[in-house]
C-alpha cells in the first residue's frame, strides 16, 4: 500500500514534467519532488519512525500554509494571468525536504539537498513562473516548518534551562 502510494506522489508531482518549457525548468520540477522523495527514503532506510512522522508533519504543513497563501494572496504569475504566485510550491516542498534532512541528520547530509532547493528557486524565477519574493518566501516557509516540528536523531543537544533562581544549560548526548 505505501509503495502504491509513493508511486502515484511520484507520478502527480513529475507530471509538470510534461509542461515544462526548458531543461532549467524540468530539473527544478523533478527537484521539487525528489528531495522531499529521498528525505522519506532516509527515514525509510534508517528506519526512523519518529523522523518518518515528523517528515509527514512539517511537510503538510509546508504545504498546508504554502497553499493557504496561495489562495488568499492572489499574486499575479510572471508569466500569465493566473494568481497562485506567492509563494512558490515547488520552492517550499524542495525546501522542506532539505531542511528536514537538516535538522534531523544534521548539514553535512543536508549540502546537496539544499543545492537542490536552491536550483529549484532559481529554475522558478528562470522559467518567469515566480517572482524572488515567492521564491524567498516558499523558502522560508518550508525551513520554518521543519525547524518548528523537527527533532535531532542523534547527537549533542544543548538546551538552556531558566526558572526560579535556577539559570544553567543541560547537556544530552544520544547514541
Amino acid at each position: 500500500m505505501l509503495q502504491t502510494r509513493t508511486t502515484l506522489i511520484v507520478v502527480i508531482a513529475l507530471s509538470g514534467w510534461l509542461h515544462a518549457k526548458s531543461t532549467t525548468q524540468r530539473i527544478g520540477d523533478v527537484l521539487a519532488a525528489a528531495i522531499p522523495l529521498a528525505a522519506w527514503g532516509v527515514t525509510l532506510y534508517k528506519n526512523d519512525k519518529a523522523g518518518q512522522y515528523q517528515l509527514l508533519q512539517s511537510y503538510s504543513v509546508t504545504m498546508a500554509s504554502t497553499m493557504l497563501l496561495k489562495y488568499t494572496v492572489r499574486e499575479k504569475r510572471p508569466d500569465t494571468a493566473e494568481r497562485d504566485s506567492f509563494p512558490s510550491g515547488h520552492t517550499s516542498s524542495a525546501f522542506a525536504g532539505a531542511s528536514f534532512i537538516h535538522r534531523r541528520y544534521g548539514f553535512k547530509y543536508a549540502i546537496l539537498p539544499y543545492l537542490g532547493a536552491l536550483y529549484t528557486g532559481y529554475s522558478r524565477i528562470h522559467a518567469h513562473r515566480h517572482h524572488t519574493r515567492d521564491v524567498l518566501a516558499g523558502a522560508a516557509i518550508g525551513i520554518a516548518a521543519s525547524y518548528w516540528l523537527v527533532r535531532p536523531y542523534h547527537g549533542l543537544r544543548v538546551t538552556p534551562e531558566v526558572d526560579a533562581g535556577h539559570v544553567g544549560v543541560r547537556v544530552r548526548y544520544a547514541w
